[in-house]
Formats: structure tokens, sequence, C-alpha cells
């Protein structure tokens, strides 16, 4: 008899997409869905990025070295540079986005049965990396009644084993939104030198910081050998379809590990490439305007959210998300009766249950995730469908 894999059974669904079956079929019936459930921005892509592939006169859509083209790699040194990483081109490899420089990271660094320990809520395809890779994700809890600040040290310490071989964190936080303040970012390099740990620091929406400094993990003296930084260019240039992302490390013995299985999957998609190379050319004050209006669009939600009876949401200090609390049984059941079983005015939004997000079962129940990536007038108009949502909705707890 023919049986999945156990890695196949316990692959965890994405709380991001699994409900879109739902959403097509409200589509079907007519009913306008405000997709808020993924980090898709509406943020047009920069003409120049297209641009930039019309007019390379491409004959043969050739292989690219297996680190990434060499040309791209010494623009990114210039990027870099401009926001304090000094590192050069043989350091960095080009992957196929963010998500293959993560499972490169953990295939190079950790073995199967090992520990990763990761501040919960945590962006959720961590779960599914970690479940390919056969390695355990430990999650450290962080709360919505402080804004989800990284928990105490002592808390990490305490989860320590002889397994455990890496901690992971995303600044600013995908899903809360959270900005890691320098003080934490060498609480957390102290706690890698001490326990000789790993550190995975996803940095995928550094451009989109508001209410503080952004900071690094390639900032914070000392660890070099520990630092495996994680990047992309589909949130910071609305380009997620390029697939284009970059591993970062200064540890060569690190490199060379990941080096062998980029050579195994050939190289990193080609016109993405010169498209991301093109991208390093945008004016310097491309970010002025994205960023202004994501900052607008957080300060729109928050406000109508936290207006919203029985709804709590601390103000996200970067990204594009929020994790908000609401006064119902079930998060994933309500996101899929707003989704199947209610409109308001032939409308509805989506979104992402915040179970997802987290790693230790039972939390999240009460909270979902949004992603304020849609312009202020959609926006509104979610809200709208949301706070109509909670009056009637049938698991409402207070």
């Amino acid at each position: 008899m023919l049986t999945i894999s156990s890695r196949g059974i316990e692959m965890p669904a994405s709380p991001i997409r699994k409900l879109v079956p739902f959403a097509e079929t409200a589509k079907k019936k007519g009913i306008k869905v405000y997709h808020l459930n993924i980090g898709q921005p509406d943020v047009e892509t920069p003409a120049a990025l297209f641009d930039a592939v019309k007019n390379s006169h491409i004959k043969v859509l050739e292989y690219s070295h297996s680190a990434g083209n060499e040309s791209y790699r010494r623009k990114l040194v210039q990027y870099y540079k401009k926001v304090g990483i000094d590192v050069s081109y043989d350091q960095i490899m080009i992957t196929t986005g963010g998500s293959e420089a993560i499972m490169f990271g953990f295939f190079a660094c950790l073995n199967p049965g090992d520990e990763v320990i990761i501040p919960e809520p945590f962006y959720a395809n961590y779960n599914g990396f970690a479940c390919a890779a056969g390695v355990k994700v430990v999650p450290i809890t962080s709360y919505i009644e402080t804004g989800f600040a990284l928990p105490a040290i002592e808390e990490f310490e305490k989860v320590i084993t002889s397994k455990t071989k890496a901690i992971i964190i995303c600044s600013p936080n995908n899903p809360t939104g959270y900005l890691y303040s320098k003080d934490e970012m060498n609480k957390l390099r102290d706690l890698c030198v001490k326990y000789d740990l790993y550190f995975f620091s996803d940095e995928a929406y550094r451009e989109f910081c508001y209410d503080g400094e952004y900071v690094s993990a390639m900032h914070v003296d000392g660890l070099d050998k520990h630092l495996i930084l994680i990047d992309t260019i589909s949130k910071r240039y609305s380009a997620c379809g390029a697939r284009l992302g970059a591993l970062v490390t200064k540890n060569k013995e690190v490199y060379d590990a990941c080096m062998k299985f980029a050579q195994a999957r050939l190289s990193p998609p080609g016109l993405a490439q010169i498209m991301g190379e093109a991208a390093i050319d945008l004016p310097a004050d491309y970010f002025d305007g994205t960023k202004a209006e994501y900052l607008s669009r957080r300060d729109l939600l928050v406000k109508r959210l936290n207006e919203m009876p029985g709804v709590v949401c601390p103000k996200p200090g970067g990204a594009f998300y929020v994790i908000a609390k609401l006064p119902i049984d079930d998060s994933d059941k309500f996101c899929q009766w707003i989704l199947e079983s209610f409109t308001y005015k032939d409308q509805t939004v989506m979104l992402a249950p915040a179970t997802g997000f987290y790693g230790t079962p039972g939390l999240g129940k009460h909270e979902v995730r949004i992603a304020y990536v849609l312009n202020k007038e959609s926006l509104d108009l979610a809200m709208d469908c949301l706070a109509e949502a909670l009056k009637v909705y049938p698991g409402r707890t207070n």
C-alpha cells in the first residue's frame, strides 16, 4: 500500500493560504473579498525593474552562477553599505526568495533532531521549513500586552538543551510588526555567543521602520561566526513574484556548505536578478513614498481596529502587519465563517488566523494577522466588514 511520508503528513498547512478555497467560492458568488491575509502589496512594482528585463536583449536565458550573478552580488554590496552593513560579494548568495535562504541555512547549520528557538508568534513558514529539515521548533512566547516585545532572556535559557543549535528572529517582525531594539539585539548576541548558537536574522522588511531605529544583526559586533542574514526583494520593491532573495554570512564554512545546496538546485532566477540589479539603481528617495504610504495605512488600520468593541491591537513599529485580538471563540472558525457565511454590502474580508503563527498549541485562538497591503479606501471598507461581522458572529465572546 502506498503511503505518504511522515514529513508530508506533518508538514503544516499555511495559515495564510489554507482558506483560499473559501475566498474563491465567495468570489464566484459575486462577493468582493478584501485580501488582508497575505503580504502581497498593491504598491506598484517600479517600472525600472520591468524595463531592465525588456532592454536586456537576452538571446539565451542561461543558468547563472549558483551563488547568483557576480554583477548582482557586487551591486548588493553597494546596497548593504547604504544601510550600514559591510560585506563582500563572496559573502552573499542569491536564492530563490528568502524562503530558499532559510532552507539552505537550516540544511547547512542544523541536523535532523536539532532544535531552533523562535519567539512566537513567528512567520508561519518557519514551521514548514523546520519540518522539511527535520528540525524541532521551540517557541518562546511574546505577548500582545507588551506589544510582542522580546521575551526575557531567562525564558530562552530555560529551554536551551544540548540539541539547541540556533535562534531565529525577524525584525521588523512578520506577523507582529515588532521592531527589535539595539539592546534586544545585543542580548540575543550575548546569548548566541554564550551557548555557541547560530543566529538567523530575517530582515525582509528593513525599509519599513516607523517608530524606531532599524538595527540589523549585522550592526552588532561579535556575531560574525554565528550570523546568517536572510533577505529578499519581495516586500522591499513590491516584487513578490520575482522570487529573489539572499543569504548573507561571514562564516565561510556555512557559506561553503550552503553552496553545495545552491549547486544542487543549479541557479537562482535569471530574469529576477536583472530586476534586482535595476532595483539597486532606483533613486535614493524611492522608499520615502512607499514608507509614508504604509505608515498612513498602519495608522488608519490600528485606529479602526481599536475603535471596535472588544478588539485590542498594539501599534507595530515596522513591516506591514498587525496581530489583533478579537472577541471571538476561535480564529480559525471565524476566518472561515467570515468568508463562507457573512457578507456586508456584498463584500467580506480575508484574514489569517493567528493559530498558525504560534508553535505552542492553543495560542492565537483569539487573534488574527492582518496585512495592511491595500490602499486606505479598501482598508476602510474591509474594516467596515470586520466591524459588522463581529457584531453578528455566533461565537462572539463578549
